[in-house]
């Protein structure tokens, strides 16, 4: 165990000793431990170079550590001997900026980290492995360097060693961006730019390329026009001055002899540099006349940088250069929407694992995203030809008419009422598809999960269960279908096809008719087994539903309610199974018509009512005739998660596109339909209910920050 202020006595220390470089073979997912995080700042800004291990959860991808994931911190990676990535290492993106966001570019450098000699504390040499061994080669190089060009010392700061270390440094061939940063560590290249360097300010990355394969996933995905934007966080390093301004927008240039008039740029930044480092963020989409185009569009960003030094006021132009794949509208029934709004990991709160199995690190923090942890399944679905835009707003900002399926996995976060309305909506009246994986919810063992936080002194309790299963419950509801409180697991056999359902949660209510498909399964009850602290505590397994599909026609359409104008979040006075009456609480999922008639005119939202008869063209003319969309559901993502699938289940999300996307039922789904076994299943009816004692209000995109009783007014979609 090791305490925030021991670090904080150490950073003062080396503050005081005025010291050069400093080693951190340490690393932890909080990136919003503030008193660290600025004590780092603060070391940089005291031009100390800070370097730091990016992690060893590799190779999963968003598993990078703080402080090595800080943007005034070197964050180093390991390599092995043949000039790869170490299985060991940890991989970009960094997650702060989740959900709205994209990661940045992460770790800044690798070097030799695997079976690397060192001294042994009984004497002789011992081999160590880790980017704790590969972060200290760095410093202990970047202390060579600088003490190489004397001259050159007054103008060091992490700015300055950032720019030599990634413009000295060697690329591997067969690793990515976010794998291997700026490339392998090449001191007498970075010695060479240091003794002419001048200060400047650079980028990282220096520049962005659709057509290279380092640049993944930028590279795994063309754009194309009426899709979300593609974002690029870059860093902007300012080696003049630790502070800087941006005080005008920064300006695209599209490269007219090269179509980059068929790209949409959208820039945000940071208007203050600070220490040494800012940001600009890049969202890049395809304009209409683009949508039979095939081929790249390029130009470039002109940034303009204002710095002050000692005597002298700076103006420096950076240039951003943009290559971008395109490609024709894909037809919908290739287009899936990948909701990301919806997902929330540690910090800021307590997010516990999906998987109760994993104890070690009771801890969700590698982000719940696409080009994450679910990397695995963005490839398979690429390699089967479709395409996936990741919606960062809520369902109140996309067109559902430009999509085959709505991919919800693994939701933290709750749905503003307007949200609940819309898929409504966009099901029964555009034909939308939806898919969900859910995973499991039960207060009795959220409360068993607690632990005492030595750093903050308070005892941590999880702000929902692995799926917020209440507000997901309130989703569904106007499709009749609801998920209960019961934590199951065991190894499911489904004619070829065997997986791991590793705490997931059950079917509690769902549709019934002739089209009807209802897949069941034996499951031990985990959560009676956490609740009670036996591993060897079994109950006799029941006969559970966990994956249901249905065909949603206006018969099955139930009504949502609309309330008063401010609608509140009313108590529930009901007791819970395994919960109490007064730790647990439930919203009213009833809609503002107001908030909701006045949405929309904005962006992606549909202007008028469609019955499912009318007629409708896609983009290249032909007519389809519109009708309600389907659901497919399961209870558990641990099979298409690359942190927890013990037996991954593509076949599965295969299976259930299919059926969303194109009407067929795979043969799997007829041979097990329990349906017609109904009295085989297990009658509970458990509606699960919110925690009192959560604090996801806290930090809740969606619940009002000051009454967790209410929720916030929608947020809006940018144009």
């Amino acid at each position: 165990v090791s305490y925030t202020s021991w670090f904080l006595d150490a950073f003062n220390y080396a503050m005081f000793k005025k010291i050069n470089v400093l080693n951190l073979s340490i690393g932890g997912p909080d990136f919003m431990d503030h008193p660290f995080v600025d004590k780092v700042s603060e070391l940089a800004a005291n031009k100390i170079i800070t370097v730091s291990a990016i992690g060893n959860d590799g190779p999963l991808y968003g598993t990078l550590n703080n402080p090595g994931d800080q943007s005034d911190v070197v964050g180093v990676g390991g390599i092995n001997s043949d000039e790869l990535v170490a299985k060991f290492s940890s991989r970009g993106m960094t997650t702060w900026e989740l959900p709205n966001g994209y990661g940045r570019i992460k770790p800044d450098i690798v070097t030799y980290g695997s079976h690397v000699k060192g001294s042994s504390l009984n004497g002789g040499c011992i081999s160590l492995s880790g980017t704790s061994v590969a972060s200290p080669v760095v410093a202990g190089a970047v202390a060579l360097i600088l003490s190489g060009a004397p001259k050159k010392l007054s103008l060091i700061n992490q700015a300055l060693v950032k720019q030599i270390l990634a413009e000295g440094a060697v690329k591997l061939q067969h690793n990515n961006i976010f794998e291997q940063g700026h490339g392998k560590l090449n001191i007498s290249k970075s010695l060479e730019l240091l003794l002419s360097y001048e200060p400047k300010i650079t980028l990282s990355p220096p520049y962005i390329d659709y057509s290279e394969s380092y640049m993944w996933p930028y590279s795994s995905q063309p754009l194309h026009c009426v899709g979300m934007p593609s974002i690029v966080n870059v860093t902007i390093w300012n080696a003049i001055s630790v502070t800087g301004r941006i005080t005008s927008k920064p300006e695209w240039q599209p490269n007219l002899d090269k179509n980059g008039d068929l790209l949409l740029v959208e820039i945000l930044y940071s208007q203050i540099l600070w220490p040494w480092t800012g940001w600009m963020a890049v969202k890049i989409s395809v304009t209409n006349r683009g949508c039979y185009y095939e081929g790249n569009a390029e130009g470039s960003i002109k940034l303009v940088v204002y710095s002050s030094t000692q005597n002298n006021h700076h103006r420096h132009t950076v240039q951003f250069p943009i290559k971008v794949k395109i490609a024709p509208k894909p037809p919908r029934h290739k287009r899936i929407l990948w909701d990301q709004y919806h997902n929330i990991q540690y910090p800021p709160g307590y997010i516990p694992r999906d998987s109760l199995k994993i104890k070690s690190d009771p801890l969700d923090w590698r982000g719940d995203h696409i080009h994450t942890n679910f990397r695995d399944l963005y490839h398979h679905l690429r390699n089967r030809g479709y395409y996936i835009d990741v919606l960062g707003a809520p369902y109140t900002c996309f067109n559902a008419s430009e999509y085959g399926s709505l991919l919800i996995i693994d939701p933290e976060e709750e749905f503003f009422d307007e949200e609940i309305y819309k898929l409504q909506k966009d099901v029964f009246d555009y034909g939308l598809g939806v898919v969900i994986f859910a995973d499991w919810y039960n207060t009795t063992v959220m409360k068993k999960m607690q632990f005492f936080d030595e750093n903050t002194r308070e005892w941590w309790i999880p702000d929902t269960g692995g799926a917020n299963i209440p507000a997901l419950n309130d989703l569904l509801h106007g499709f009749g279908i609801s998920l209960s409180d019961i934590v199951a697991d065991g190894y499911i056999q489904l004619g070829e096809h065997s997986f791991y359902y590793g705490s997931g949660t059950t079917l509690d209510t769902f549709p019934q008719d002739d089209d009807t498909i209802l897949i069941s399964a034996l499951l031990n009850d985990q959560g009676a087994e956490v609740i009670r602290k036996k591993t060897d505590f079994k109950e006799a397994p029941n006969t559970l539903p966990i994956i249901g599909l249905f065909q949603m026609n206006s018969r099955h359409r139930i009504k949502i309610d609309i309330p008063e104008e401010f609608p509140t979040l009313n108590v529930d006075v009901g007791i819970e199974l395994n919960g109490t009456e007064n730790d647990i609480f439930t919203y009213n999922p009833a809609i503002n018509k107001r908030v909701l008639l006045q949405s929309t005119i904005q962006r992606g939202q549909q202007e008028t009512n469609s019955s499912k008869d009318e007629i409708i063209k896609d983009y290249v003319g032909v007519q389809t005739l519109r009708k309600e969309g389907r659901v497919a559901i399961m209870g558990d993502s641990n099979c298409i998660d690359s942190i927890n699938a013990e037996n991954a289940c593509m076949w599965l999300i295969n299976a259930f596109l299919e059926y969303t996307m194109n009407s067929h039922t795979a043969s799997v789904f007829k041979k097990y339909n329990s349906v017609i076994q109904q009295s085989r299943i297990a009658k509970i009816k458990t509606h699960p209910k919110r925690l009192k004692t959560s604090k996801l209000h806290k930090y809740s995109k969606v619940v009002d920050v000051n009454n967790k009783l209410r929720k916030r007014s929608l947020t809006k979609c940018t144009v």
